[in-house]
């Protein structure tokens, strides 16, 4: 069985292996400690839950901008307050994912202290699924969201011409049982990971997906990333990816996805922007008590479940986190290309681009 976008052999890793992949391929690069463990952290809980665009894939982004010198390598995030609802992570450059390692505890124990927070990321290079950034405060108890910008690809809806991000939203709701209701999904008809993974399998896009460089539609991944992707659902997609720019760049004091692209040195990594969490304890709103209403959720989510085909978001990624206690599966071709990466070979992998 081959994972999807890739058309090749699969070799298995325990998630121990792999995280010891990530972190020492990072290090050779010349990324600092901390932000090679972190970002280590964040692939490895991506990969074991089968989000192959946001697992060790994104490892050969996170190495070009580390050697381009365009993400900070040893600068470390500083958390500061506004109010003591307010909080500020000024990641200086880096990459998201210690800053947001900074920032998340804070978020957490000032939701539960107020009733809600807020936590705003800045100046980071993002590459991680939202999901996983959200989890430890849902996890917590609480209820919480999550926005960030992405690279700038995508046209909106009626036009061809790219100007906003990809544009995630993540929600999570501490239940049912243990196991917390979670979506994370891109604004676009689909993530550009998603594109970038069809180009290397040498797949077909699904029609509605993206036009090419002469805004007409196109199925072909090659002409769709020179070209644009397009926004999910129409005109609704596009509002949200609006509504996406606006809290993750202006209201934060943070880059738009143009403004973002118009910094960009050409690397295939991660663009510089701004995150924007939002949390809220559930224990400080309501009439009835906590747990009357954390079962009124649960039900709601048993009615749903009750009808034939349907699936609650995060179902299969916990399927898949289980079924990863024996190890995970990476396409033989992209461990080569991983491996090239400490021997100095940059050349010899560009065909991923």
């Amino acid at each position: 069985m081959n994972a999807p976008g890739t058309g090749n052999a699969l070799v298995t890793l325990s998630l121990a292996e792999l995280h010891a992949l990530a972190r020492d391929t990072l290090r050779a690069a010349g990324l600092g400690v901390a932000h090679a463990e972190a970002i280590a952290r964040s692939i490895t809980r991506a990969q074991a839950d089968e989000c192959h665009s946001h697992g060790l894939y994104r490892l050969l982004g996170y190495v070009d901008s580390v050697r381009s010198g365009k993400a900070e390598r040893e600068a470390l995030p500083v958390l500061t307050r506004t109010t003591p609802v307010i909080l500020n992570v000024d990641a200086r450059r880096g990459f998201a994912p210690l800053a947001i390692e900074a920032g998340v505890p804070a978020l957490i124990e000032a939701a539960q202290t107020y009733g809600i927070a807020a936590l705003a990321i800045h100046d980071c290079y993002h590459f991680s699924a939202l999901w996983a950034d959200i989890e430890p405060a849902v996890e917590a108890g609480l209820a919480a969201w999550c926005f960030t910008i992405g690279q700038c690809c995508v046209a909106p809806a009626g036009g061809t011409t790219p100007l906003l991000g990809t544009n995630p939203i993540a929600f999570g709701w501490p239940g049912p049982a243990g196991r917390p209701f979670i979506f994370d999904f891109a604004t676009s008809a689909a993530a550009r990971g998603e594109v970038e993974l069809k180009r290397r399998a040498g797949e077909p896009l699904p029609e509605g997906w993206a036009v090419g460089p002469d805004g007409a539609p196109t199925t072909d991944p090659a002409a769709a990333l020179s070209g644009a992707l397009l926004p999910f659902g129409g005109h609704k997609g596009s509002a949200l990816s609006l509504m996406v720019e606006l809290i993750a760049g202006p209201l934060i004091g943070d880059l738009t996805s143009r403004q973002a692209k118009a910094v960009e040195n050409g690397d295939a990594g991660p663009p510089l922007g701004g995150e924007l969490f939002i949390a809220m304890d559930p224990a400080m709103f309501g009439r009835d008590t906590l747990s009357q209403r954390l079962d009124d959720a649960d039900a709601l989510f048993a009615l749903a479940k009750a009808q034939p085909g349907v699936r609650l978001p995060a179902e299969r990624r916990y399927a898949a986190r289980a079924r990863s206690r024996e190890g995970v599966q990476i396409p033989s071709r992209l461990l080569a290309e991983i491996h090239a990466l400490t021997q100095g070979d940059t050349e010899g992998e560009r065909t991923r681009r």
